[in-house]
């Protein structure tokens, strides 16, 4: 099983996105597509990332009735990324739905992963909000489990969980964690972060980037840091 940096466009439009990825000369990054980009330009921004040679990640946090996020996965299906999501908090009869949704007809789909807690949650907010009393960690191995015993191949969880959920769930199951930053850079809205290297230590297969790279003053520069922090 690899594990990469994704990058999170997370532009409000295609010529700023453009603009972004025409700076990457050399090494085509995993791109993130997100509700932002995704409403502004429509499944066209999908199509052509990828004619470009991008891997994506389309986060779209799908949580409806069963129904409906089966036929909308049946759709997204048809555009070939390589990761889609919903939020486990649809429970298992959704993303059963919706993993049937997803394959097609041939067999192949997209890996397909839920939203366990978001990583500007924390536990005061989710017991006020939520009222969710457990652990906010517990909380999040339940939903990883439960988003296994469904069929999917792996979730959405902060850093700090990344190795939890790999024990509960095996190495095979797939940890996405955004809530990455810099030593140096500003946590932002995050509340449970950690830098790319620290990531690699925990488990992490995968880390989600945004700010620390799209905003940099040399976003290829930074992003090949967080590379080198997150591989080597």
């Amino acid at each position: 099983m690899g594990k990469d940096v994704i990058v999170a466009c997370d532009f409000a439009g295609a010529a700023r996105t453009f603009d972004f990825l025409d700076r990457f000369t050399g090494r085509k990054p995993y791109v993130k597509i997100g509700m932002e980009l995704y409403y502004a330009e429509g499944p066209s921004i999908v199509r052509e990332i990828k004619r470009r040679g991008h891997r994506i990640f389309l986060d779209l946090k799908l949580h409806d009735i069963p129904n409906t996020v089966k036929k909308a996965m049946a759709v997204l299906s048809a555009l070939d990324v390589d990761i889609i999501n919903l939020h486990a908090a649809g429970t298992t009869a959704m993303m059963e739905a919706a993993l049937e949704g997803v394959t097609r007809a041939d067999g192949t789909r997209p890996k397909l992963i839920a939203v366990t807690q978001l990583t500007s949650t924390d536990q005061a907010a989710m017991e006020r909000d939520l009222l969710i009393e457990k652990p906010l960690e517990e909380v999040v191995l339940h939903y990883a489990l439960t988003a296994k015993n469904a069929g999917l191949d792996g979730v959405v969880c902060s850093p700090l969980e990344a190795g939890r959920v790999h024990e509960v769930c095996g190495d095979r199951f797939l940890t996405v964690t955004p809530g990455v930053r810099f030593s140096d850079s500003a946590v932002g809205d995050q509340k449970r972060v950690t830098t790319p290297a620290r990531a690699k230590e925990l488990g992490s297969d995968y880390i989600v980037v945004g700010r620390p790279i799209t905003e940099a003053a040399d976003p290829v520069a930074a992003y090949e840091r967080c590379l080198s922090e997150f591989l080597d």
